[in-house]
């Protein structure tokens, strides 16, 4: 890695390792992102179908 970071330097493209941090520094918090999101759903999921399943108990209870 470091023998990139020199050939970028050396070349004085400091726009393109800027943009390559940024576009790999969004990627991560996307990626972060989805897998909360994904976590949230199985929670939500669930939390459904326990209480379908309290309903279930409630009613054949009557």
């Amino acid at each position: 890695m470091s023998d990139i970071l020199n050939a970028i330097l050396e070349r004085g493209d400091l726009a393109h390792l800027a943009l390559f941090l940024w576009a790999c520094a969004a990627t991560t918090l996307a990626y972060l992102a989805m897998r909360e999101l994904g976590e949230a759903t199985r929670r939500l999921d669930a939390f459904v179908r326990e209480l379908a399943r309290f309903n279930r108990r409630c009613r054949s209870d009557s």
